[in-house]
């Protein structure tokens, strides 16, 4: 074994030693900042120098009022400083910053405190992880949520924990559900009042999908609503038999909340088996729907499902982006949503109306919708046993990876991926805590054969007003600003900045690490940062004292 290898196995043997559920060390100095109220993540729009919650916003709409960096300095960002993250996984976090200090979900379920101006550390929270995970996707996190002084990040395991924000120290540890059957939580929570809520993940372990709120004192849950509905609910009917007891549809990225109408938002995933419908005939509600449910107790006001008996895995995971649009005269609460089987839709958020819908990438698997929003799905289609070639892809022509909304332009930004797959279809008996998928996919050309941009839509119409085409296929999400620049980064490493108005390129830097994660901006001292993730670094980047 050469020297060189000898070193890389020492350092794999370092990073993968076990972890205990307390800060690693005592804090050099406690991270100092003042609780973050109910009322202030309220009017976290109204605070644009801090990033409180996963999307910034409760809209999720990922735009922020800072305009120090716009279409005419933004030229001018450079390196501030940079965050190695230890673990030698897939990072796809969004960091937090309130009041100056920057919260870091690392992967595979830890987070670090850090100094927003210079990336010095104040603590890190290690969770320990059995030795029995069972995950479908990779070992990441995606962020954290806080409410007072406390932090609260979902783990590979299946926990929910609550994180002391000053020190790193845990506070409560709940298991949410069964790691050993195929559960696992990778998404930031979000909070609602005074209750944390939480999805959960494993749609292809054949799982039953459900929404959690726990009270944020003491991590006792609240309510669970299934995504699947249990025999004694009509919606049962759209799953033959017992197929629903292993249906999938999980909830596994974060939603979204309006305060007025008090409802939650939250999107939900494949059914399952992912590939094999025949097992599960029906519509298979509510797999790859949003859902509208009550704040408070979690009941059901309404549910729009994007794609009636999956077969081709198109998670409904998107991030249900909510925002005031001007439609045929009227202005509606409108949902906006990109969704992964390759269609946009503008839904009325207070009702679940299906107000219009259009392709945003390329898709040959329907006719197009009807006048409810249904696809008019084309013949052969469906998976096969020797292989079904379909647009988009398994992995959508969009995916988790947040889209963002300007309020100054009225477009919705969108990482959109135009590509087709072989689909497979094969039986497969469910074993619990083993994946249920009942086939797969291939992609028959290399991936670089296909076409990949940042493209923005009119809500009020559907239509492309314009794009920018990157390397496919980018994992990046996207942040637009008041400076009228939306932010991204392409799959080879690439953080660049658009003009929001019509998508010319304003500047970018190689930064050589693949993509997995989505940037937020945030302010100290009157000097505007924006923050990206790309490989294992976070980035922060500035313009010059």
């Amino acid at each position: 074994m050469t020297l060189t290898r000898l070193i890389i196995f020492a350092l794999l043997l370092t990073l993968g030693r076990p972890t205990t559920a307390q800060p690693t060390a005592e804090p050099e100095s406690p991270a100092v900042f003042s609780p973050v109220t109910w009322e202030r993540l309220l009017n976290a729009g109204s605070e644009p120098h801090n990033w409180l919650m996963y999307n910034g916003t409760l809209d999720s709409k990922r735009f922020s009022q800072l305009d120090q960096i716009d279409t005419s300095t933004v030229a001018s960002l450079k390196l501030k400083w940079a965050h190695h993250i230890p673990q030698l996984d897939r990072a796809e976090t969004t960091p937090l910053v309130v009041d100056g200090v920057m919260f870091i979900t690392e992967s595979p379920s830890n987070v670090v405190a850090v100094d927003a101006i210079t990336g010095r550390p104040f603590w890190r929270y290690d969770h320990p992880l059995p030795d029995d995970l069972r995950i479908c996707c990779g070992r990441n996190n995606r962020g954290v949520a806080i409410l007072g002084e406390t932090l609260y990040m979902s783990t590979l395991d299946a926990h929910l924990v609550a994180i002391d924000g000053r020190s790193g120290s845990l506070l409560w540890n709940q298991e949410v559900a069964d790691h050993r059957s195929g559960y696992s939580k990778t998404a930031a929570p979000l909070i609602v009042k005074d209750r944390v809520v939480t999805g959960i993940a494993g749609g292809e372990y054949g799982i039953r999908g459900f929404l959690d709120a726990y009270d944020a004192d003491t991590g006792e849950r609240e309510w669970r609503t299934y995504t699947i509905p249990g025999p004694d609910h009509p919606d049962n009917r759209t799953w033959a038999g017992d197929s629903w007891r292993t249906g999938g549809s999980p909830t596994w990225i974060t939603g979204s909340y309006d305060p007025e109408l008090n409802l939650v938002y939250w999107g939900t995933g494949n059914p399952g088996p992912d590939w094999n419908g025949d097992v599960r005939q029906g519509d298979n509600l509510y797999a790859d729907s949003v859902l509208a449910l009550n704040g408070d107790t979690g009941e059901m006001s309404w549910y729009f499902q994007f794609t009636p008996h999956d077969v081709h895995d198109w998670d409904a995971i998107q991030i249900p982006v909510l925002a005031d649009i001007e439609l045929d005269g009227e202005t509606r609460k409108a949902m906006l949503w990109a969704n992964r089987n390759g269609f946009y839709y503008t839904l009325d958020r207070e009702t679940g109306e299906f107000l219009l819908g259009k392709a945003f990438a390329r898709q040959t698997w329907a006719e197009g919708l009807d006048s409810n929003g249904r696809p008019i799905r084309r013949p052969g289609t469906f998976p096969s046993q020797e292989g079904t070639l379909v647009a988009p892809i398994a992995g959508g022509a969009t995916n988790w990876w947040s889209p963002a909304y300007s309020p100054r332009t009225g477009l919705l930004y969108v990482n959109a991926f135009d590509g087709e797959a072989l689909f497979f279809s094969r039986e497969q008996e469910y074993v619990e805590g083993n994946t249920f998928t009942g086939g797969g996919t291939e992609t028959p050309l290399a991936i670089d054969n296909y076409a990949s941009a940042i493209r923005a839509i009119d809500p009020s119409t559907g239509d492309i007003k314009w794009e920018f085409p990157i390397t496919p296929r980018s994992r990046a999400g996207v942040l637009a600003t008041a400076g009228d620049v939306v932010f991204s980064a392409s799959v080879d490493g690439y953080f660049y900045a658009l003009d929001a108005t019509n998508g010319q390129p304003l500047w970018d830097i190689a930064l050589g690490g693949p993509v997995h994660a989505s940037p937020m901006t945030y302010a100290v001292n009157g000097q505007q940062f924006v923050t990206m993730t790309i490989g294992n670094v976070v980035y922060t980047f500035g313009l010059d004292d």
